[in-house]
């Protein structure tokens, strides 16, 4: 394949002077996460129309000017599974992509298998093979060969196809504002995972008392500040259990901590002290400061009446064509389910009763949940082997 390598600023503002007459952009993005505390972007590839470029920001003083056309209304801006797409827009523009086109999540919002591979999308819908030679790239090395090069091109050249044939899927069943809505909204998520603290996914902290989950929080800065000055992912600076474990005993002693198994390891064995003084913080809190556990009601679902939830909506989003997996997981439906039967509804609406969710599934389990619509093997030997019925309603 014949493209365009772009290794300066100024080259790259004068390809973009290109890319802007395009109204259709495909790109992709390499990049190493494993031993960083943010993923280094490592290439940028790039189609519109007779364009065919690779941009690589390694040794560019910014790469801002690419960024500002993602940004800007008026394009279609095609991108498969592009949650780190989305990441690195926002890091580099402060600004989420314009008219983003996610080719994996459009091929779920017609009931194709999601999350599905590019390749696998390619060869179902373009009926073209894509090389698989080179996953284990490390893009950060340089010179990269021409082979790798043309594997990071072949991620992008079908783009404007498979954009095409996905989209007119997507209108065929009226769904074009369900698929931007859901676009936006992952997007959203990833800026505010960006900026917000993420101490809640401390694996273990479910469960944990207030006091405990401050000290989690606390711990959590400590390690997310230390990962950050050495650019190293945050589970490699201290592990989640060893974070758990020091919440649970409470203790801002030195010396206790120096005993807890996993604490004695040189890269922090130096650090017991700051530590220490974390937690030491974190008792201070008044009582009426501290963060509390989510309130909800899912203590009154029966798990009997979950798992048949589960399958229900499965079922029904087979029948409307879209994945289950996009539409939600067993925790969405206990969310739902301890919304509708708890003593006093919560505030805040649970995700299956939002949006194009509530039209598809919500709105059906309520009336599940109602006794009005009941649920049947119609057809054993189908894939789809079951279907909703209307139920009379009892006097």
């Amino acid at each position: 394949m014949q493209y365009e390598s772009i290794t300066t600023t100024d080259h790259l503002r004068e390809f973009c002077g290109e890319l802007r007459k395009h109204d259709v952009i495909g790109f992709d993005t390499e990049f190493v996460s494993e031993d960083r505390y943010k993923p280094e972007l490592c290439l940028i590839q790039v189609a519109a129309g007779d364009l065919l470029a690779i941009i690589d920001p390694m040794d560019m003083d910014s790469t801002e000017a690419f960024w500002e056309i993602l940004t800007t209304p008026g394009k279609t801006i095609i991108a498969h599974a592009a949650r780190e797409e989305s990441r690195f827009c926002y890091r580099y523009s402060g600004k989420p992509i314009a008219g983003l086109f996610d080719t994996q999540l459009a091929a779920g919002f017609v009931g194709m298998e999601y999350p599905a591979s590019l390749g696998n999308l390619i060869q179902r819908i373009v009926n073209k093979t894509l090389a698989k030679g080179e996953t284990r790239t490390n893009w950060r090395h340089r010179p990269l060969s021409n082979d790798q090069l043309q594997y990071a091109l072949q991620d992008v050249t079908d783009l404007e196809t498979l954009y095409q044939k996905l989209d007119a899927k997507v209108r065929k069943l009226d769904r074009r504002e369900w698929l931007d809505e859901e676009t936006e909204t992952r997007q959203m998520a990833v800026i505010d995972a960006e900026n917000s603290e993420n101490w809640r996914r401390v694996s273990g902290s479910a469960g944990l008392s207030p006091r405990q989950l401050e000290t989690v929080r606390h711990l959590w800065r400590w390690r997310d500040q230390r990962a950050q000055a050495l650019d190293r992912p945050a589970k490699r600076v201290m592990r989640d259990d060893l974070i758990i474990e020091l919440a649970k005993r409470g203790s801002a002693d030195a010396k206790k901590i120096r005993s807890i198994r996993g604490l004695d390891w040189r890269g922090l064995a130096q650090h017991h002290d700051e530590l220490a003084e974390a937690i030491r913080t974190a008792l201070a809190v008044p009582d009426d400061e501290l963060p509390r556990r989510p309130r909800g009601s899912r203590s009154v679902v029966s798990p009997m009446l979950s798992q048949f939830l589960s399958t229900s909506m499965a079922c029904i989003s087979r029948q409307n064509k879209i994945a289950p997996s996009i539409v939600g997981n067993s925790d969405d439906v206990k969310e739902l389910v301890g919304y509708e039967l708890g003593d006093s509804k919560s505030a805040t609406l649970p995700a299956l009763l939002k949006g194009w969710r509530g039209e598809i599934v919500g709105r059906q389990f309520q009336r599940i949940l109602g006794g009005q619509v009941g649920l049947r093997v119609a057809d054993v030997h189908k894939d789809q082997p079951l279907e909703f019925i209307d139920c009379p309603v009892q006097d």
